[in-house]
């Protein structure tokens, strides 16, 4: 009897017939290092998406720091809010440019899973401190590999795992979608930073350059619809995802002043060095009292030869910024006893 053909293969018979000749087509994924039967209903793009958005890396983004630490105000972006800033705006550049939405939104998700608790003064710390080095889009590759369901990782497609590792800005994704996630991580931060940072009064809309202003625009609306429109007219039918020069300098100067003015500026990073301490105690803690980590870290050491340093950076590199806290708190801190 002739097989029934499934709503999966629908959908990417549909992705052939919509999509760009240059976007990435479900049924010709590079697939999964382990293989699993297709889904009846899922592209195996969408998998991964759902997989992503399902696992509890993705749930500890909601109260790990963007910016500003522990700023007073329920409006301030947390890692959560900006990544779903980022896929947000990589969606809609893709369905401009017809291409896969699913594989954007997947890497999109996925692209910050690794982040450490305190935003970027907790990367510098564990960069600091760890033998090897620390950095967030390779942690994040870890994440979805190997920490994810206690050592089984989420078996992602090549596809997503190419696009999370090459987000940063010296990074080379293979597809276009990767390209587009990782020119949207840039704008979404870039224009939310910026918001955030004339809520918290570090800044006003005044003072950031005109020579910029005047390019990209007077607010956050107009300057991200400048810059998304840029980004889709200049890619539209080309196997690339390219912005106009004048749009991209005046993008990258406008990066550069956010530097100087926001992310240096002693105000908005007051806390920076105290939660640099923070992890680099907590660190140094559990390398002298591995016995302190929860057990599936301590399997990795044990089975898995893995060295200490990095199942202590794995577990750090995973908590939430209040974890972080209350965990500092436990251990070095002393607490009031009694003898009754």
């Amino acid at each position: 009897m002739e097989q029934k053909f499934n709503i999966r293969q629908k959908l990417e018979q549909r992705e052939h017939e919509i999509l760009s000749p240059y976007a990435s087509f479900s049924d010709c994924s590079s697939g999964r290092d382990l293989y699993e039967d297709p889904c009846d209903i899922r592209p195996i793009y969408q998998r991964d998406r759902d997989r992503i958005l399902h696992c509890k890396a993705f749930r500890r983004l909601k109260h790990k720091t963007q910016v500003f630490l522990a700023p007073e105000g329920d409006h301030y972006r947390t890692r959560l809010t900006h990544t779903l800033e980022v896929s947000q705006i990589a969606r809609t550049i893709a369905k401009a440019l017809r291409l896969n939405e699913e594989l954007t939104e997947a890497i999109a998700l996925g692209h910050d899973l690794g982040h450490t608790p305190f935003g970027h003064a907790g990367e510098r710390a564990l960069n600091d401190i760890c033998p090897g080095g620390f950095e967030h889009h390779l942690q994040s590759i870890r994440v979805v590999e190997l920490l994810e369901k206690h050592g089984r990782g989420l078996n992602l497609t090549k596809e997503v795992r190419d696009g999370i590792r090459n987000h940063q800005t010296a990074g080379k994704p293979s597809t276009l979608e990767g390209k587009v996630v990782r020119l949207c991580d840039k704008i979404a931060y870039i224009n939310h930073d910026i918001d955030d940072a004339i809520r918290g009064k570090i800044i006003t809309e005044d003072e950031i350059p005109k020579e910029y202003t005047d390019i990209l625009g007077h607010s956050l609306e107009e300057r991200l619809n400048t810059l998304i429109h840029d980004i889709v007219s200049n890619s539209e039918n080309k196997n690339d995802i390219i912005m106009s020069p004048d749009i991209e300098i005046a993008m990258k100067q406008l990066r550069k002043y956010m530097f100087s003015s926001v992310y240096m500026n002693k105000r908005a990073k007051s806390q920076e060095e105290q939660a640099e301490q923070l992890v680099k105690q907590l660190f140094d803690y559990y390398e002298k009292h591995l016995e302190r980590l929860p057990e599936e870290y301590l399997l990795r050491i044990k089975e898995k030869e893995e060295p200490p340093y990095l199942a202590v950076s794995d577990y750090i590199a995973g908590m939430t910024d209040r974890y972080a806290v209350a965990k500092f708190k436990e251990l070095m801190i002393p607490s009031a006893w009694s003898v009754f």
